[in-house]
Order: C-alpha cells, then sequence, then structure tokens
C-alpha cells in the first residue's frame, strides 16, 4: 500500500475543506495527511463533512411530471434533476392532505397515533419526543423553513433556526452544514379555480379519468392543474440555480416532492393512490456516494416502497444520527439504511368540517381501503371542495342522473372494503374486494392494515373530543399507549364489528351498548344505525336507554339511528336532544360538530324546528383557531339544507 494517497485524490479533501476556517483547515489537513496514509481523502472528507440537505417540497400535485412518464407535463427542472438524481416510482404522503401529511413529516410518526389525523386540529406533543429539526440542529445542522408548517401538533421548543417567508440556507454560519426547505404554493388546489386564466396546456389534450366526467370544465381544471404544476417546477428551478451559482452543487443532497396528490377532487382529501401518489427524486452527489442505496444510478428508478413517515428517520440517517427508536418510520437513505418494508399506509380523518374514518395499504400493485363509516358519501360537502368547478358541474350532473357508474361512486354511501388493482385499473373504479379471485390479496393487505393500527395503537378510534375530554393534559399519543386508558384491542374490534355492516352481528352490537368503555358503545349505537331500520327496531330499548349515556358522543349515534329509522315518537324525542347538543355555547366543539353532522344528514325530518337551529350561536368556544370555521360551516349547510 502507498505510504502517500493519491494526489487525484487530493480535490476531494479540498472541496469539503474550502467549507472550514482557514486555520482550522490547515490543522485538520495535516492531521489527516500525517495519521492515516493510505486512506480515502474523500471518505475520510465525507465522515468529517456532513452533507447539506436542501428539500423543495410543491403543494397538491402527483406523481405528474414528464421524468415520471406523464406525457402532458411540462417539468424541466424537475425532469433534469432526475437524469442525475434517483426516482421513486412509489412514494405515499401518508395522508391526503397537507397539515396531517406534514404533522407526520416533521415528527417522524404516523399522524393517527398522535390524534392529529383531523384536517385541521391540534394536539399535545408526545413526551420525551422532539422533531426531526431539533434533532439536526442539535448534530449541528443550521435548520430552515421557508415557509409553510401547518402542523396539528404544537412544538415541543425551538424547532427551526428560522422558519418565515425569508429563510435561507444562506444565513448559515459558515462552518455549518444546512438543512432548508423550500415551499411552492405555485400548484396549490386554490389555483386551479383562479378565473381569468392564461393557458399553457389545451384542455382538449388532457387525459380525463374514469371518475370525472368529461366536461369543458373537468377539462379546464385538469389543464389549468397541469399549468400549476409547471409553475411549481419553476419554482424548483430557480432554488437549485440559486444551489448550483454559490457552488453547493456537489456538496448537497436535493429531495424534490409534493405534499400529497393532486388537488383535484377525488385525489386530494382520499387515501387511495390518487390522492397519496407523490413524485420523489432525490440527488446525492458523488461526495457522499456512501450515502446511497443499492440501487442508486444517474437517471435511476427505485421500486422501493416509502412514505411519509420514512422521511425524518431518513434525514438523521443521511446527518450520520441514528433515528431514535419512537419514530415509526424506516429510513431509506444514509448510514442507517433499514431493509424495504412490504407496504405503506395511508388515512383519512375529518376533513375541516366533515368526519369520516378510513384507512388504506399498499402493497406497490393492489390498494386496499376500509371505511369505517361506509354510511357516509366519498363527497361529503367540504365547502372548500366545491369551489372547485369540477366538483360543482360532478354534482349537478350526479343530480340529473347524467353519470357512469364510476363517476358515480362519488356521490353514493361506500362499501367497508375497497380493492385496486393499479395495474389493469389505474382510476381506482373496478372495486375487487367481493371478487373470487382476489381475496387472497385483500386478506392479506387487510391484516397489514390492522397490525398496523395495532403497532402505532391507533387513537383515530375513539371520537374526537371523547379522547380529548379522557387525555387531560396527556398528549393523545401517550394516552393512547396506555391500554388502561385506551383499551385499544377492544374499541378497534368494535369499530371492525360495528362497521362490516354483517346482519347478524346485531346481538352482539346490543351486548356493546352495554360496554365498560364509552369508545365501545359509540361504535355499537354507530353499527346499530349503520344497518338500517331492521336493527334499530331491534335495539330500540338499548338505544333509548343509551340516550342518557355519560358520553354525549354515544348518545349522539343512538340519537342518530333513533332519529333516522325509529319510530314518530323517537324522532320527537331525538330532535330537541340533536338541537341542545348543537349549541356550542352548552357543549363543546367536538360535541357540537357530532350533534351537526347528525341534523344535516336528517334534514327532511327537521323542517320544525328551522327556527331554533337558526338561532344556534356561530361563534363558539374553541381549544385552537384551527376549529373555528367549523361550527359556522355546519351550520350554514344545514340551514341552506332546510331553506
Amino acid at each position: 500500500m502507498d505510504s502517500n494517497p493519491p494526489v487525484s485524490r487530493i480535490p476531494c479533501v479540498l472541496n469539503w475543506l474550502s467549507r472550514c476556517s482557514a486555520r482550522w483547515a490547515f490543522c485538520l489537513f495535516a492531521l489527516w495527511w500525517l495519521t492515516v496514509p493510505g486512506r480515502s481523502a474523500c471518505l475520510m472528507a465525507e465522515e468529517l463533512a456532513r452533507p447539506n440537505i436542501l428539500w423543495l417540497v410543491s403543494e397538491d400535485h402527483g406523481p405528474h411530471l414528464g421524468c415520471l412518464g406523464d406525457t402532458q407535463a411540462t417539468t424541466p427542472h424537475a425532469d433534469r434533476l432526475a437524469t442525475k438524481g434517483l426516482r421513486y416510482q412509489r412514494c405515499w404522503s401518508n395522508a391526503p392532505v397537507c397539515a396531517p401529511a406534514r404533522t407526520t413529516l416533521i415528527t417522524g410518526l404516523y399522524a393517527p397515533s398522535t390524534g392529529a389525523e383531523h384536517m385541521r386540529s391540534m394536539v399535545r406533543h408526545p413526551r420525551g419526543q422532539q422533531m426531526y429539526p431539533q434533532l439536526l440542529r442539535a448534530a449541528g445542522y443550521y435548520c430552515t423553513n421557508n415557509a409553510k408548517e401547518d402542523y396539528n401538533i404544537e412544538k415541543p421548543g425551538k424547532v427551526w433556526d428560522e422558519s418565515s417567508k425569508q429563510a435561507h440556507w444562506k444565513k448559515r454560519p459558515s462552518e455549518r452544514p444546512f438543512f432548508a426547505v423550500f415551499n411552492s404554493e405555485k400548484s396549490h388546489e386554490s389555483r386551479l379555480r383562479i378565473r381569468p386564466h392564461r393557458q399553457i396546456h389545451d384542455p382538449a389534450k388532457v387525459r380525463v379519468p374514469a371518475y370525472h366526467p368529461d366536461t369543458p370544465e373537468v377539462r379546464q381544471d385538469w389543464a389549468q392543474y397541469y399549468d400549476t404544476v409547471t409553475e411549481a417546477d419553476s419554482d424548483a428551478g430557480f432554488r437549485l440555480k440559486e444551489l448550483d451559482e454559490a457552488g453547493l452543487a456537489e456538496s448537497t443532497i436535493v429531495f424534490y416532492f409534493a405534499d400529497h396528490g393532486s388537488g383535484m377532487p377525488r385525489n386530494k382529501r382520499w387515501p387511495i393512490n390518487a390522492g397519496l401518489h407523490v413524485p420523489l427524486i432525490v440527488y446525492i452527489p458523488e461526495m457522499y456516494r456512501t450515502l446511497r442505496p443499492p440501487e442508486y444510478q444517474a437517471g435511476g428508478i427505485s421500486d422501493r416502497l416509502v412514505s411519509f413517515v420514512d422521511f425524518a428517520p431518513t434525514l438523521l440517517s443521511l446527518a450520520g444520527v441514528e433515528p431514535p427508536q419512537w419514530m415509526q418510520g424506516h429510513a431509506f437513505l444514509g448510514r442507517h439504511v433499514e431493509p424495504p418494508q412490504p407496504f405503506v399506509h395511508g388515512f383519512r380523518g375529518r376533513m375541516d368540517e366533515r368526519y369520516d374514518l378510513v384507512r388504506s395499504v399498499t402493497d406497490g400493485r393492489y390498494v386496499y381501503v376500509r371505511q369505517y363509516m361506509p354510511h357516509l358519501i366519498y363527497g361529503q360537502h367540504v365547502e372548500y371542495m366545491f369551489q372547485t368547478p369540477t366538483t360543482r358541474v360532478w354534482k349537478q350532473l350526479h343530480d340529473a342522473g347524467k353519470l357512469t357508474p364510476e363517476q358515480d361512486q362519488f356521490w353514493n354511501a361506500k362499501p367497508p372494503e375497497e380493492l385496486y388493482d393499479l395495474q389493469k385499473d389505474p382510476d381506482e373504479v373496478q372495486n375487487l374486494a367481493g371478487s373470487p379471485d382476489h381475496q387472497g390479496i385483500k386478506l392479506k393487505l387487510r391484516q397489514a392494515q390492522r397490525d398496523l393500527a395495532l403497532q402505532i395503537r391507533d387513537v383515530g378510534f375513539m371520537p374526537e373530543g371523547e379522547r380529548f375530554a379522557r387525555a387531560g393534559e396527556h398528549s393523545l399519543y401517550d394516552f393512547g399507549h396506555d391500554d388502561q386508558q385506551y383499551p385499544f384491542a377492544a374499541v378497534f374490534e368494535a369499530a371492525e364489528t360495528a362497521s362490516m355492516l354483517d346482519p347478524a352481528a346485531v346481538p352482539a352490537l346490543k351486548q356493546m351498548l352495554t360496554a365498560r368503555d364509552s369508545a365501545v358503545r359509540y361504535w355499537a349505537a354507530l353499527g346499530i344505525m349503520m344497518r338500517g331500520k331492521p336493527a334499530v327496531v331491534a335495539a330500540r330499548d338499548e338505544l333509548l336507554a343509551a340516550l342518557r349515556d355519560d358520553s354525549p358522543h354515544v348518545a349522539i349515534a343512538a340519537a342518530h339511528a333513533l332519529g333516522e329509522h325509529g319510530t314518530d315518537e323517537d324522532l320527537k324525542r331525538v330532535l330537541p336532544f340533536l338541537i341542545d347538543h348543537a349549541d356550542g355555547s352548552r357543549h363543546d366543539v367536538f360535541v357540537a360538530i357530532a350533534a351537526l353532522t347528525v341534523l344535516e344528514a336528517m334534514k327532511n325530518k327537521v323542517a320544525p324546528f328551522a327556527m331554533r337551529i337558526k338561532a344556534l350561536p356561530n361563534d363558539v368556544p374553541v381549544p385552537d383557531a384551527r376549529y373555528k370555521p367549523y361550527v359556522p360551516r355546519l351550520l350554514e349547510d344545514l340551514q341552506a339544507g332546510l331553506r
């Protein structure tokens, strides 16, 4: 072995040393030269100098990039990055809306584990844990965010060195590596509906998916979506140019990705592939080649399944920091890379003012969707979604009976289980859950979904207000991991039994109405309501008793069952009860939302109480400002329905 390192290796070391002060550079170079003869200078520099890391994030856009095979997309900057980086074919955002997706990113925890899955909400941070920028800062990184946060979880102290529209890696102390996030809002859902609009892509040439009606409004929205993706790509190009002009392109790892699927209806807000599949391109310079995964090559493609819960441990792994055990994801790059996982997971909770509970999982080809509230239609009236022209014309055509079966699915109640073959059915419109030929894969994915719920102690199976009331001053994560406070197995099995809609389960559900835990009783009442009149008649006595339950959420579910499918006497009993609980000045905001939701579902029966409903207060106390719009929106929708 040579006693002196080859001269050809010296520039690699000097490239790193140029980032240090002159005095330290000389000392470190001398130490390396004198004490480690024969060792690779590049490897030495790589171990001592941690990489800069740059995240380029765009909003509300799926894998609609030229480099990912979309012939309509105009994305030259992302495409150019892909020629020297690695494209991930199967990246899921875990959540199909920004706040829970970004909460998953910042914590390294599935949002249903922290209780932060609702859009939007605010929960306490788990005791003894930190957000990933705090761990990077402790490792010496200068961390900036420009500028969207939108977390559903409280920050445990100072998280970023700077988080603002002015935040930039250029402000870092010269000796520190940086981690920087730049977020483009150019492709956000709200940009789809701006008129007038300067057209870039031709509406006549876009592909309209099978679930959307082929109308001028829909084509315009899809074309405008592609226009916004091009604008977001330009923002990424600007940031990449900044990096190059600073001479940092070859010492910085770059991620390009989006926060969830496109802003088009039935993409955004839905935890199927259309709502969760996002682009992901990662460029790791030659200087840090030992941080690359085995499949990495310039312009390469990875089939590894990754999702947002994996990003925090991956960042730490790239920085040479071992991810903490409490993180629920798996590093897919860096020094602490873990084996590929067989599944990635998605979830949907409350979407603004509308409750729902959906969980999903994919193995890369098949997508399994578990609907725990199948009585609710897909296209619930979320006010923000209805601002998009596609949503409005789509609903009008449904009301007029002018949709194909594939297009009409969105406006109907849901089956408990769905299964889609992405290879044969990329639009996810042919439900294979009942296919005899697909029972094996359905059972496999069903079990994967159940296993994750148990592993993370999914607190989404408890009504939102109930879990806050029980947790008290504790975080919902810590509450959820205490089996005395949250008997997960019993609650989860009640939700499974209730939502599968098997008529033979009515006796078991009646028995559950007397269970010790209120969350079990809640699912029992909901399960009876979802089975319709025969079940309600069979359980009438138990439901009447449940109207007096200590938990208002159990009582409201029982009132829904009796009001929807009971006798005229039952209806007269439950309507005043529901209107009382819809008063957010007398009950907390979560109780008011639950009661208003039931009243709207029964709006054809509540007309005699229109004046009392009109008198309900709009401005109600909330635990956080993020909850403030929901009662006013529900009241507006309810009153509009009565008119």
